[in-house]
């Protein structure tokens, strides 16, 4: 049965701690978004505040045709240099799997409550796997409108014992293949800063832990009241995140870059077939700033419930983080400081989103 919506504890109990989630609360029939979910004014996403700019996706199959390799590289680059975002086709992942990753979302979502909630943190059977509901709800003065499952991947073997039924061959299959594709984007990455020594472990130490989110944004009432998530800059190196056709991903820019016309927030749609490749703080800081990690935030939809699945690539918590040194030299001082990345990381989950805040606690304050 479920409680009154208007007691906080009452309904922190149910859907954070019981593992209802907010499938449970619009499941039982809510005609509003209960208070506990309403943000505060400049936190809310206004759709005639933000403007759609369909980014021409970047075909990744003309890496490997001689003539056209520098361009591509060159948009690759000019993405990360720029808004931080940007759309790839053609990037290796089977659309069939997308669409079965999709699907699988869609079905680990749709059990009933005590079967997700065998994932919660602290029952969990590995802590390999976590269901959960916002982004640290403890923390947060207003929740996020979604919930979701978190694999992280260590090998083959534990991923296919710990991992949900529902997910683990697929999410894993999706896993592989993005991490190929990530690895060429490093690449050019690292090649445009001048880091071709020891690329190879390097770029083997910055996609050293791997994680497949599925995240899943039940209808709200009230979409203008509350966000699927909150602002914010993801902690790793790459994310590739795989949309449904729905939409609601919006990343915080100086300018629309084709344009010319300001503009705070750009509204990201999804493309058929496409997967977004967002940079996060750890290039920002490997690149000594001249890669932007990219704040972004998710809108609810009063239409029907929607998935997203992101993988994220990130050092191991044993690597250090921190610009290379010969970006130190040629700008003659070091933005951010170095530091282990599982520092980052318990600092990063320590607190609610709040923009870009978390790169605050790896710069160089001494500059």
């Amino acid at each position: 049965m479920a409680p009154s919506f208007d007691d906080e504890n009452s309904l922190f109990d149910f859907v954070v701690k019981n593992g209802n989630g907010v499938k449970g609360l619009v499941d039982s029939g809510i005609a509003k978004v209960p208070e506990r979910y309403v943000q505060p004014p400049l936190e809310r996403i206004d759709k005639l505040d933000a403007f759609s700019q369909v980014l021409s996706p970047i075909d990744l199959s003309k890496l490997d045709q001689p003539a056209e390799h520098d361009q591509v590289a060159e948009a690759v680059v000019r993405a990360a240099e720029t808004l931080g975002f940007f759309q790839v086709v053609n990037h290796g992942v089977p659309i069939e799997l997308l669409e079965a990753l999709k699907d699988a979302a869609h079905k680990f979502f749709a059990q009933p409550p005590e079967k997700k909630a065998v994932y919660l943190k602290g029952v969990s059977p590995s802590p390999l796997v976590k269901y959960g509901t916002s982004f640290v709800p403890e923390k947060e003065k207003a929740l996020e409108w979604k919930d979701y499952v978190s694999m992280v991947y260590t090998n083959d073997a534990e991923a296919l014992e710990n991992w949900p039924n529902h997910c683990k061959d697929v999410a894993l299959e999706y896993l592989k293949a993005s991490t190929m594709m990530v690895k060429k984007l490093l690449e050019i990455l690292l090649n445009n800063l001048g880091a071709t020594q020891d690329q190879d472990s390097r770029i083997e130490a910055l996609v050293g832990q791997k994680m497949v989110n599925m995240n899943f944004y039940p209808a709200c009432p009230n979409p203008e009241l509350t966000v699927g998530v909150g602002r914010h800059s993801d902690m790793g190196t790459l994310t590739v995140l795989l949309q449904d056709g729905i939409g609601g991903l919006y990343v915080k820019a100086e300018e629309n870059i084709d344009a010319g016309k300001m503009a705070e927030w750009i509204e990201i749609p999804p493309i058929p077939g496409a997967l977004v490749i967002n940079v996060g703080d750890t290039l920002q800081i490997l690149s000594n700033g001249r890669y932007k990690s990219a704040e972004h935030r998710v809108r609810t939809t009063s239409m029907q419930s929607r998935v997203s699945i992101p993988l994220f690539t990130t050092p191991k918590p044993i690597e250090k983080i921190g610009p290379l040194p010969q970006l130190v030299e040629i700008d003659g001082v070091a933005y951010y400081r170095e530091i282990l990345f599982g520092e980052y990381m318990n600092n990063f989950f320590g607190k609610a989103h709040d923009g870009k805040s978390s790169l605050n606690f790896a710069q160089n304050t001494s500059t």
